[in-house]
């Protein structure tokens, strides 16, 4: 059939994923996952919708407007497809649970679909796969969950890899530090940062200018932007975040000198649930956001005041699997019907992808050609094509 059907048509931001895409994907997703097992991370699978509630509670208000929401026919209550698992994470961790030691290790992978796409992922159904430690306050735990991400994505092949830190409340707590109040000056202020507008800021003058400015001049190599950030005068609170992710940045170097590593402090990324840090996986050639994580506090459910320390990474297989190079195509050997049983069990258990015949043809080689098959089971030998 050469004609295409109008019903193969795709909402925006939905697509198939088609051979041989589909099985990198299933690949890379057990090869990361396996790698999270071995680190100590026990895999969990959330539901794909639960009430809006649940998702919405907590960390869960920043994905509000990235979340479908839909009614449930049997509770008659409004429930919301994912737009985020690490939301799933920290409801499992503090309810279900609840009573394991600390530090708790999870890992999970699934679909998340999202109402909008974004410039680099305009997709917005997609696969993650992700794992969170928490329980911990220590910087080891950050550098612990970046190593391993940034291992198992060395693992599939992806090399020349780099992290960029981030500072996600810093901006925020310096407004609070100089006097900015006003919501709106505010916006502009994170917009301008966002979008690395030094023009825009400087318009402002005075203090706010000069201190907003330098933290433009700390985007790049993460030595560089310690040293400017540390003569900026800085509240008892965003001292220690600082010393946290200096703690992280000197782990990292010792431990992994192959990690490129940078930082900007005035991007928030993603949903703005994270704090103290911030941290996205990049490689060199590669567009796009290989992956990204952060420190974020649970708070407890029903109103409790408890709360605890998580952080985590999720790694974007869309992107992880344009990263990989193309597989070889498979050696498929095709099996006609008078073939012997046993010899073509063999065939699969020695790796070949084997290809029945169903029904019989005048030309077995010319059929296989039309199969895409490399070679043939012929009189009992394996012969190519």
């Amino acid at each position: 059939m050469t004609n295409k059907s109008p019903h193969s048509l795709l909402p925006a931001g939905m697509v198939d994923l088609l051979p041989p895409d589909a099985e990198l994907e299933s690949s890379a997703i057990e090869s990361l996952m396996t790698s999270f097992k071995r680190n100590g991370y026990d895999q969990v699978n959330p539901p794909l919708a639960e009430f809006e509630e649940n998702l919405m509670h907590g960390s869960g208000a920043a994905t509000a407007t990235q979340s479908f929401r839909l009614m449930d026919p049997i509770s008659q209550e409004m429930m919301a497809l994912r737009a985020d698992m690490t939301i799933q994470i920290e409801r499992i961790a503090s309810s279900r649970l609840l009573d394991l030691p600390r530090p708790l290790r999870l890992s999970y992978t699934g679909q998340v679909l999202r109402v909008t796409g974004s410039d680099l992922r305009p997709q917005r159904q997609f696969s993650q796969v992700g794992a969170e430690l928490i329980g911990s306050e220590a910087p080891s735990a950050d550098v612990e969950i970046i190593l391993m991400a940034a291992k198992g994505l060395l693992d599939l092949g992806i090399v020349d890899l780099s992290v960029d830190l981030g500072m996600p409340t810093l901006v925020e707590e310096i407004c609070d530090d100089i006097g900015i109040v006003d919501e709106d000056e505010r916006r502009f202020l994170r917009t301008a940062l966002n979008q690395k507008d030094a023009a825009a800021i400087s318009e402002i003058g005075g203090k706010s200018s000069k201190v907003f400015n330098a933290l433009l001049s700390a985007v790049g190599p993460v030595a560089t932007s310690l040293d400017v950030i540390k003569k900026i005068q800085l509240s008892a609170q965003a001292e220690l975040e600082l010393n946290h992710l200096e703690s992280v940045v000197v782990s990292l170097k010792d431990r992994a000198p192959w990690l490129t590593i940078t930082m900007d402090p005035v991007e928030i990324r993603g949903y703005e649930y994270h704090k103290w840090l911030t941290f996205t996986i990049f490689a060199r050639g590669i567009r796009g956001e290989l992956g990204r994580g952060g420190r974020y506090v649970i708070v407890g459910n029903s109103g409790s005041s408890e709360r605890e320390f998580g952080t985590g990474v999720t790694l974007f297989i869309d992107t992880v699997v344009d990263s990989l190079p193309k597989p070889d195509p498979p050696k498929r050997v095709f099996i006609p019907l008078d073939s012997n049983e046993e010899l073509a069990n063999n065939c699969s258990r020695e790796g070949w992808i084997t290809i029945a015949e169903l029904i019989p043809s005048t030309n077995q080689s010319v059929e296989a050609i039309r199969l895409g098959c490399t070679h043939i089971l012929h009189n009992d030998k394996i012969e190519k094509l």
